[in-house]
């Protein structure tokens, strides 16, 4: 996923009212900027953290940057949750997921289970239909450990929920776990963070929904899915 400019270099005053945060611009100039990720962000939001910033070209956008990746030791990490799916998208298209190549159609937002959307439906001659969800993972609390979730989420309870049931009518139920970073090796569930979900999971797991895990590469301009990482569950 191309970015749409090269992006912005920040310094993180503090992150607020999850969708917004306050920077220093390199010019000292302070600003508020819009925040694309409900999650807890652990260890990505400390105070003197270099930032990097994108600014859209709407006129009309109260807020024109947004918080894209924060830089760590480590390297970036991708922060807004909504550029998941379309690296996935591009990815499905160019088939660089193994697991998942073959089929020719991929629909995007399809209605599913109890009126409830999934990320993409995948269809093709001879192969069952799968449904896809795609999570974005951030976490790392260990090395090279990514976790998911961050914080609580009953949406994500209920998505799991949804693919077990179709996987229990003979579909294919897939949950591919994106890591926008480059310095994990595999992925676990944050079960102290959140227990029901790691029982979820579990659940949906014995009812036969498959689980992968992709890292990214990132840099100013792009964010492209890399190779896959063991799902440690």
């Amino acid at each position: 996923m191309n970015l749409s400019q090269p992006l912005i270099p920040a310094t993180l005053v503090k992150r607020y009212k999850r969708f917004l945060a306050d920077v220093i611009l390199p010019d000292g100039s302070e600003t508020t900027v819009h925040c694309a990720n409900p999650g807890a962000m652990t260890g990505l939001a400390d105070p003197g953290a270099r930032v990097w910033l994108s600014r859209s070209s709407n006129p009309k956008r109260k807020l024109p940057l947004s918080w894209e990746m924060t830089e760590l030791p480590s390297g970036l990490v991708g922060i807004n949750t909504g550029h998941a799916n379309r690296i996935v998208g591009e990815a499905l298209v160019q088939g660089a997921i193994t697991e998942l190549k073959g089929y020719r159609s991929h629909q995007a937002e399809v209605r599913y289970a109890d009126n409830s959307r999934i990320d993409f439906l995948l269809q093709g001659e001879g192969f069952a239909d799968c449904y896809l969800e795609v999570k974005s993972v951030t976490l790392c609390r260990a090395k090279e450990r990514a976790e998911f979730p961050d914080a609580v989420t009953v949406r994500g309870r209920k998505h799991l929920e949804a693919l077990a049931s179709m996987a229990q009518n003979g579909y294919r139920a897939v949950m591919l776990f994106l890591v926008q970073r480059s310095d994990c090796s595999l992925v676990g569930l944050a079960e102290d963070i959140d227990p029901a979900y790691a029982e979820a999971f579990r659940m949906a797991r014995r009812s036969g929904v498959e689980a992968f895990a992709y890292c990214c590469k990132l840099d100013q301009e792009k964010i492209v899915l890399d190779h896959g990482l063991r799902v440690h569950i």
